[in-house]
């Protein structure tokens, strides 16, 4: 499978482009870096790609088609601030299982523990949060991961467990990830291609 956005263009206001005329793909399987400064549009194009934004021009399809508005949306994407992707009002067992019932190896690889299960979103740390952010995101149904700073918050240890995890699913069922950061040594050392978004961004 192919995704792809084409012609992408994003402004808050008039001629102001944060994205102009981006082309970007990703296929199944592979592991991509988007590497660019703060502010570069970066996680702006992250949801364009996602669904998250809509006030856009240009295309974003997979296998040439768009992307369907119903149902389980198959690019996921996990941001760098996981609260704010959570409902504080729901236990933690609820919002795993929000969009599929997540296997225990996935859960055991992430270190999940069942005692974190009943506890409220502000009961965790940034990490732990993470750790269900990424499990919900990884359903079988998911055929693009796009992970936008998602290991900023953590220390180095907890960062490399995390990053094992994610690629080994990813690779077990072919999903591929848009690994999104301003940490080239990271990207280098996950990624098997690397774009700086100012060489292909036209503003």
């Amino acid at each position: 499978m192919l995704l792809k956005g084409e012609n992408i263009r994003f402004s808050y206001k008039g001629d102001d482009w944060v994205l102009k005329d981006v082309d970007i793909s990703l296929k199944s399987g592979e592991v991509l870096g988007l590497i660019g400064d703060s502010g570069s549009g970066k996680s702006t194009l992250c949801k364009i790609l996602s669904g998250y934004e809509n006030n856009y021009q240009g295309n974003v399809s997979i296998d040439g088609k768009e992307i369907g508005k119903k149902g389980y949306n198959p690019v996921q994407l996990v941001f760098q601030h996981p609260e704010k992707a959570v409902n504080p009002k729901w236990k933690m067992k609820d919002i795993l299982n929000e969009g599929h019932d997540v296997s225990q190896d996935i859960l055991d690889s992430f270190g999940i523990k069942q005692a974190w299960f009943n506890r409220w979103p502000n009961e965790l740390s940034g990490g732990e949060l993470q750790r269900f952010a990424l499990a919900r995101a990884l359903s079988p149904k998911t055929r693009f991961l796009i992970a936008d700073e998602i290991t900023t918050m953590v220390d180095t240890v907890t960062q490399a467990q995390i990053w094992n995890t994610v690629l080994d699913v990813a690779e077990e069922q072919n999903t591929g990830v848009l690994v999104v950061s301003h940490d080239k040594n990271l990207i280098k050392h996950l990624c098997h291609d690397t774009i700086h978004l100012d060489d292909i961004n036209n503003v």
